[in-house]
């Protein structure tokens, strides 16, 4: 019995390392005060960046590296349509899905079918690993959930408790007040978006170099939208995204202990999206006040105006 609980909450583990990335990135994004809807888009072709680039090169760290960077480099478009010519955010963000899963498809059509010579190993940290139950499930991880919950931890430190994580906080809530205390609004934008991106392309890296050793198209399966709505749940704290992140995990993993039942597949298959939105229904029907949602989210600013 040890044992399967062990298998269940290491898979939990693993399965909530690319939501909690891409969360991460959202959180640091929309704080900021630019919603973005196009994290499926730059999720999937983080995935298949990081799977083309392992692939050619037989290492999964410069498979990482180059997802984390054509990430960012797509999440310009959004930054310039959002920021700059102050377009609708929503449809910019939409259309940056759309992007990055057709270009995702197309650069990864070649490579269907071809495994992975080398993934992304777990990697056991000394005498911590040995620790009973507690070892096994948290200290014999990939690479990727180490750096999920320190990057979370150190979002958290930042936003929270440091002079620039002020004043990305204060783009999201007034930005007009904080332009008038010398902070380059744009630049900050720019960055936060940028950042984000990175962060799901991470998220795609792991699934591409990790939790698989192959690419299939559609394979971020919907976790890009998930993580918009994990952002809400975690009240855009970088900190709450952890728990918020591996508690979803655990409902992937939910499919797979309820098909030896009889559980039709397709019912299983909307567990995910379903407890997704019931969360958002329960966070509605709440104290709106509570919500934390930064106050210029998703609404455009313009440099002197007011």
């Amino acid at each position: 019995m040890d044992d399967v609980m062990i298998s269940v909450l290491q898979r939990t583990m693993v399965a909530g390392t690319p939501l909690l990335l891409g969360t991460v990135g959202e959180v640091i994004c929309e704080r900021s005060g630019i919603l973005n809807l196009g994290v499926e888009g730059v999720m999937s072709l983080g995935a298949v960046v990081a799977f083309i680039v392992t692939y050619t090169t037989g290492n999964p760290w410069f498979g990482l590296m180059a997802a984390i960077g054509a990430g960012m480099v797509i999440s310009l478009i959004h930054a310039f349509a959002s920021v700059t010519l102050q377009a609708n955010q929503v449809v910019s963000g939409l259309a940056l899905t759309m992007i990055g899963l057709g270009l995702s498809g197309m650069l990864g059509k070649p490579y269907v079918g071809r495994p992975l010579a080398e993934k992304m190993n777990d990697v056991a940290i000394p005498w911590l690993c040995d620790i009973p139950v507690v070892g096994a499930v948290f200290f014999r991880q990939t690479p990727f959930f180490y750096m999920a919950v320190l990057l979370a931890l150190v979002a958290w430190f930042f936003l929270e408790r440091t002079r620039l994580g002020i004043k990305v906080r204060s783009t999201g809530e007034h930005p007009r007040a904080a332009e008038t205390q010398g902070v380059n609004v744009t630049l900050i934008r720019y960055a936060c978006v940028m950042i984000g991106g990175g962060f799901s392309a991470m998220a795609g890296a792991h699934l591409s170099t990790s939790y698989s050793k192959s690419w299939i198209e559609g394979m971020t399966a919907g976790r890009g939208w998930i993580v918009i709505a994990l952002t809400i749940f975690a009240l855009w704290n970088p900190g709450k995204a952890i728990g918020g992140a591996f508690l979803f995990g655990g409902i992937f993993v939910l499919q797979y202990l309820l098909q030896p039942l009889g559980i039709s597949p397709n019912f299983l298959a909307m567990l995910p999206y379903g407890a997704t939105l019931l969360i958002l229904i329960i966070i509605g029907l709440g104290d709106q006040r509570k919500l934390s949602a930064p106050a210029q989210l998703g609404e455009p600013y313009k440099r002197g105006e007011r």
